[in-house]
This record gives structure tokens, C-alpha cells and sequence, in this order.
């Protein structure tokens, strides 16, 4: 009965409106990689026309991290216990209208919350994504062939955000949030269409509100705080946000522990691999982000490049769209997925470890040689990752596990680009010089190299765990 029960997911997961599913499911993460990456070029003239000041112009960034971090963990366990299609499908609509009313916004206020909203609409629709392909394909190779090209289009998001967020802004900025609006409807219009109804069952011991609305306020605090670090106003704001979170996130410790029916089953993180790889995750997506923000402004800032150049810079990057979906998949199944993604990590290191003595007069060939590595570090790192993330995790709680997944992928950002701004406003007070920048580009490679060591724990347990494919 077992047998059959298999082989009837591993036939349902080969037809082609289960990959149909997946490429619309790709689309989504594809369009919140782009979404945060064409801000990163766009924000200097976003905020000249709405009227943000240079100190406050991060907030158009910031917004939406808030709001996706924070709302994340109730994201995920809401598409497991409310149904995935139907969450994915809402928190689509709701990404389509507010990155609307972005591009229509005129006032700095209205496009600050825009942002908010749509990061909050990010931090359902992700992790219900992940929850339908983790759901949709069976564990085993099909799985990790579905994950892999699901990360790699996700990491193509990130990486071809900043030349389309370049392309963009040089004819208008409103183009970026309006790009975004019309890839969602058609999306959601395919959506609609290749998603099966959902087929959850009631979870008994109801909803979680104790532990939706501490682990979501202690999230939003745990960012805040590092955002008031990063833009450099002091520690008092930042210090009251951490107290903040320390009580709100032992008090979800608490209610997670008692609750019949918790938003996250603090054992889950005993489990599997789940805490190793977000933990990697974490490291991984804070050295890029900020790899990326230090070198976008070197090339601006310090060598006068234009938006669109800085853009260009970096679209080498995307070769990790083609490596991962054909290179990949083979590879974990030779070696498995934890060396590959730890391969990878090592990748990254060398990458951002290269560019530490940059140079005043770096050309793109210069970069180029990392451009490479960080490709190749995100095909074998992403796909990978997420699929180590949803091994062993059981069907009704593959939201949970995604939520936590990409909470750490995001809170890494924050992290990332918080450790890089301070180590630029460590310098001198009228602008960064070359000096600066290469002690920002140390941030990157210590997390990289951060990643490695958590890369090579997540093999070790592999082993210790007697499973195959470490």
C-alpha cells in the first residue's frame, strides 16, 4: 500500500502540469530576487524625486525587509495550516497591488509603506512556494532535481535584478515597481490555473496567535535593530530594539513549547538539517548582499559609473541560471548535497577574499574572476540548500520549514548590508575612499568563510546520521 501510495506522488509529480507548477512557483522567487535587487541600483533616484533624504532613502529597502523578515515565520505556517495554493495565490494579489501602488506613489510615506506591505505579502508567498514544490514532488532525486531549479531561479532573481533595476531607473524609476506589477499578474493568471486545490487537513489545537504575534514583532525587532545599527544612528535605538526582542522571542520559546499546535515545533530544528543550512543560508546571503552593495558602490560612488553600468557589472552572474539546472543535479548525486553546497561556499570565499586589495582603478576584467566564482557558489549552493532544508520535514509543517529558511536568507541580508555600512562609515566622514571599501569587502569574506565551517559540520552530521549523499 506504501509502494503504491509513492508511486502514484512520483506519476502525479511527472506530469507536466506539476512542472507547469513549479516554473510558476520559480516565476515567484524569481520576481522577489528581482524585486529587492532593482531597488538596490534605483533607490538614489527614487528618493531624489519623492524627497527622501540621503539618510532615510534606505528605508525604501528597509520597508520591505521588515516587513518580509518579520512576517515570515507566519507566513509559512499559515500556507500549511490555511492551504498553500490559497496563500500563495492572496499573497501574490497582494504583491501585485502594492508594487502598483509603489510606482504610483508621490509622497515619500506612501512609498515607504508600499514597500512594507509588499515585503509582508513576500514573507507569506515565499515559503508557500517552497511548501508547493517541497509537497508537490516526492523526497528522492525528483525532489532535488525540482529544488534545483527552483533555487537557481531564484538566485538568477538576485543577480539579474540589479541590470534590470539599472535598465529601468535610466528610463524611470517607477518602472521598477510597475515591471514587477505586470510579471505578478501573469503569474498569478497561471497560478490560478496549474495549482491543485489544497488538500489539507484541519490541524487540531487551532491557530497560534501567542506565537504568530511574538515571533513576528520579535523578527521585526531583531531587523530594526540591525538597521539602526547599519545606518549608523547609535546604539540607544538599536539596544531597545534588542531588549525588545529578547523578551518577545523567549516569550515565543515559551508559548512554542506549550502550544498544542505551534507556529514552529521547536524540534523540527533538532531535525535533519534544517538549522545547519539555515544557519549556512544566513552567512551566504548576508556576504552577497553585501559583496554587492560594497562593489555597486565602489563603481558608482568611487569610479563614477552609472546606475545601468553598475548593473551590467554584475549580469556575468546569471551564467548560474544555465550551470545549476544541467551541473547540479549530477553532482549531488555523486557527491551529495552537503559537500556540494559547501563546494560552493568555499567558492564564495575565494570570490569576496579576492577583492579585499581592491584597486582605484579596478576594471571589469578585474572583477570578473569573482563575478565567475559567485556564479558558480549560487548554482551549487542554492538548490542544495533548500532541498537539505526539506528532507525529512514532514508535509504539514514544509511551510514551517521554508519559513525558517528563508527568515535566516533574509535576516542575513540585513545582516550583510548592516556589517558593510558600518564598516564604510567607520572611514572618513565626507565620503568613503578606497581604503574604506576594502575593509567593507572583509565582512563578505568572513562570512563566507563562516559558511564554509557550518558546510562542513552539516557534512560531518550527514555522516554521524549514517545517511547517504552527504
Amino acid at each position: 500500500m506504501a509502494n503504491r501510495s509513492v508511486e502514484t506522488a512520483v506519476d502525479r509529480a511527472s506530469t507536466p502540469r506539476a512542472w507547469g507548477l513549479l516554473m510558476v512557483v520559480c516565476g515567484a522567487l524569481f520576481l522577489e530576487g528581482i524585486d529587492i535587487a532593482m531597488l538596490n541600483v534605483a533607490v538614489p533616484v527614487i528618493a531624489a524625486d519623492v524627497g527622501l533624504s540621503a539618510g532615510a532613502a534606505h528605508w525604501v529597502i528597509s520597508a520591505y525587509v521588515l516587513g518580509y523578515a518579520g512576517f515570515m515565520l507566519l507566513g509559512g505556517r499559515t500556507a500549511d495550516l490555511v492551504g498553500r495554493r490559497r496563500v500563495f495565490l492572496v499573497a501574490l494579489s497582494v504583491f501585485v497591488v502594492f508594487s502598483a501602488l509603489g510606482g504610483l506613489a508621490d509622497v515619500d510615506w506612501v512609498l515607504v509603506l508600499a514597500r512594507f506591505a509588499t515585503g509582508v505579502s513576500a514573507g507569506f508567498l515565499t515559503p508557500a512556494g517552497f511548501s508547493l514544490v517541497a509537497t508537490t514532488f516526492p523526497e528522492g532525486p525528483l525532489r532535488d532535481r525540482a529544488l534545483v531549479v527552483y533555487g537557481s531561479v531564484g538566485a538568477a532573481g538576485f543577480v539579474l535584478g540589479t541590470v534590470a533595476g539599472g535598465v529601468l531607473a535610466s528610463a524611470s524609476w517607477r518602472l521598477v515597481f510597475f515591471g514587477p506589477a505586470v510579471l505578478g499578474l501573469l503569474l498569478l493568471g497561471a497560478g490560478a490555473a496549474l495549482i491543485r486545490p489544497d488538500e489539507q487537513s484541519p490541524t487540531p489545537g487551532g491557530f497560534d496567535v501567542g506565537g504568530a504575534v511574538t515571533a513576528t514583532a520579535g523578527m521585526v525587532a531583531v531587523v530594526y535593530a540591525v538597521i539602526a545599527v547599519g545606518e549608523g544612528g547609535g546604539l540607544g535605538p538599536a539596544g531597545l530594539a534588542v531588549a525588545a526582542a529578547i523578551v518577545l522571542l523567549g516569550a515565543f520559546v515559551a508559548i512554542e513549547s506549550r502550544h498544542r499546535s505551534p507556529l514552529l515545533r521547536l524540534g523540527m530544528l533538532r531535525e535533519g538539517l534544517l538549522l545547519h543550512v539555515s544557519i549556512a543560508g544566513l552567512l551566504f546571503m548576508g556576504a552577497f548582499f553585501g559583496f554587492q552593495f560594497a562593489v555597486t558602490l565602489y563603481l558608482q560612488d568611487l569610479r563614477g559609473w552609472s546606475p545601468l553600468e553598475a548593473g551590467l557589472t554584475f549580469a556575468i552572474m546569471g551564467l548560474d541560471l544555465v550551470a545549476a539546472p544541467l551541473l547540479t543535479p549530477p553532482l549531488v548525486r555523486w557527491f551529495g548535497a552537503a559537500r556540494v553546497m559547501t563546494v560552493g561556499f568555499v567558492a564564495a570565499a575565494v570570490a569576496f577574499g579576492r577583492l579585499v586589495p581592491l584597486g582605484d582603478d579596478w576594471s571589469y576584467v578585474d572583477f570578473l574572476p569573482s563575478l565567475l566564482l559567485v556564479a558558480a557558489a549560487f548554482a551549487l549552493v542554492y538548490g542544495p540548500l533548500t532541498s537539505l532544508a526539506a528532507e525529512g520535514v514532514p508535509e504539514s509543517e514544509q511551510g514551517a520549514a521554508g519559513g525558517v529558511v528563508y527568515t535566516a536568507f533574509q535576516f542575513g541580508g540585513a545582516l550583510g548590508l548592516a556589517g558593510v555600512t558600518v564598516a564604510l562609515n567607520a572611514g572618513h566622514a565626507d565620503g568613503a575612499v578606497l581604503g574604506d571599501y576594502q575593509r567593507a569587502l572583509i565582512v563578505p569574506t568572513l562570512a563566507a568563510v563562516a559558511a564554509v565551517v557550518v558546510g562542513v559540520l552539516a557534512v560531518v552530521r550527514r555522516r554521524q546520521d549514517g545517511t547517504t549523499g552527504g
